[in-house]
């Protein structure tokens, strides 16, 4: 009797931990990017545009939307009849990616965009906010182009100068602030890695960000353009 009633508490401990441990296994693999899932997005997406008289599953976005974020894929067209659910990193499956589509008008193609990115610049500029409320200039500190500007990360409560990781190459990218107040991330160091990684052909005024997105599941969130400079190098492209 005592061995059953042993044998019985191993296996509620196993069974408890077992549930403790699945939901942070879970939400691990909804924060990882796989290029199957991306795949299978790219199947439905391209089965029901063949059905559908040529168009897109995607959620309707103004037109002042950035433009990779304009066209974010709706799964309620394509699921359960192209897939049988979204995917399980798919912000509507309780993941960190929103998936949407790019190059829409010639060759419609599914990438990732990184919410965890997009949240942390809301944060920070929530905080550029609250400091314009209270001070007559937005935090600016070096000027790097007409309308672009280091950020003193300092005067918005920060010790060190925040940062946001690369989908792109893993990089700590710095930021940025517009004119206007706004942070963006300056994703030039990406750009240069790429530039000089994969053959291109650019001219000055070209916007270059499609490098990053033809030679990589993500999209740029929160980017301003980017143009190259007589050096090939990346800069900001200043409309």
């Amino acid at each position: 009797m005592k061995l059953t009633i042993k044998f019985l508490i191993i296996i509620s401990t196993i069974f408890l931990l077992s549930g403790c441990l699945y939901p942070e296994e879970r939400l691990k693999q909804n924060e990882i990017p796989y290029k199957d899932q991306l795949a299978t997005v790219q199947s439905a997406v391209d089965q029901y545009q063949k059905e559908s008289n040529g168009l897109l599953p995607i959620k309707t976005r103004d037109m002042e939307t950035p433009i990779y974020q304009k066209y974010p894929i709706d799964f309620k067209k394509i699921s359960p009849k192209y897939m049988a659910e979204p995917p399980g990193n798919a912000y509507e499956s309780g993941g960190v990616y929103i998936y949407v589509l790019v190059d829409v008008e010639t060759n419609p193609t599914v990438k990732l965009l990184d919410l965890k990115i997009t949240e942390e610049i809301r944060d920070l500029n929530l905080r550029v906010d609250i400091y314009k409320s209270s001070n007559e200039y937005p935090p600016f500190k070096d000027k790097i182009d007409t309308s672009v500007f280091t950020l003193d990360y300092k005067k918005l409560g920060y010790k060190e100068e925040p940062f946001v990781v690369s989908p792109f190459t893993g990089k700590n990218l710095p930021l940025v602030i517009s004119n206007t107040g706004e942070i963006f991330i300056d994703y030039r160091m990406d750009l240069y890695e790429y530039l000089n990684k994969y053959e291109s052909k650019y001219n000055k005024g070209d916007d270059i960000r499609d490098i990053l997105v033809n030679n990589s599941m993500f999209v740029p969130t929160n980017s301003l353009s980017y143009t190259i400079d007589n050096n090939n190098e990346p800069i900001f492209l200043i409309k």
